[in-house]
């Protein structure tokens, strides 16, 4: 079965950085989704960014410019990398895997909705302070 684990979260002031990573062990040769998603409390899971096995990528509109979702498939890691962050972006950060989703007018296609994502790891805490 896939395994999911996630690093890098931590605290840092409004405007900083952080890198989060992912290792991934148990997946097969083949076409798939990734995806970084967050968590607040009390409020819903959503979609951070996705990317797909040709590097295809698709990111929330709260994070475009910011964030840059990249992976390295010979170590079977994803990566997030967080610039000029926000105190709305405090959260719990999840990876995920999937597979490509379908629709009759996009086609084959990783999308935002975690409904999505079979495969989850436990998440890394992201505090970004004012």
């Amino acid at each position: 079965q896939v395994q999911l684990v996630e690093s890098g979260g931590g605290s840092v002031q409004s405007g900083g950085s952080l890198r989060l990573s992912c290792a991934a062990a148990g997946y097969a040769y083949g076409n798939y989704c990734m995806g970084w998603f967050r968590q607040a409390p009390g409020k819903e899971r959503e979609g951070v960014a996705v990317i797909d096995s040709d590097s295809s990528t698709t990111y929330a509109d709260t994070v475009k410019g910011r964030f840059t979702i990249s992976q390295d498939k010979a170590k079977n890691t994803l990566f997030l990398q967080m610039n000029s962050l926000k105190p709305e972006d405090t959260a719990q950060y999840y990876c995920a895997a999937g597979h490509l989703s379908y629709s009759a007018s996009a086609g084959y296609y990783c999308h935002l909705a975690a409904s999505g994502f079979a495969y989850w790891g436990q998440g890394t805490q992201v505090t970004v302070s004012s």
